[in-house]
């Protein structure tokens, strides 16, 4: 886990945040909701991958 994964998450932060006001201001509050739900579903599953990594990683180091 790097540095370039924290300005994945931030970048996909930034955008959802911007497609969110675009949308609110235009009167489309569910697409709005669901782009931030988006957001939120993509940047867990980055999240999840790199636990899933780290579980593996102590899973190798301690022969388990």
């Amino acid at each position: 886990m790097g540095i370039e994964m924290i300005f994945k998450i931030a970048a996909i932060g930034i955008i959802v945040a911007v497609l969110n006001q675009l949308l609110i201001r235009s009167g489309r509050e569910d697409q709005a909701m669901m782009t931030t739900l988006a957001g939120l579903i993509v940047v867990l599953t980055i999240l999840i991958n790199e636990i899933s990594k780290l579980f593996h990683t102590i899973q190798n180091l301690f022969d388990l």
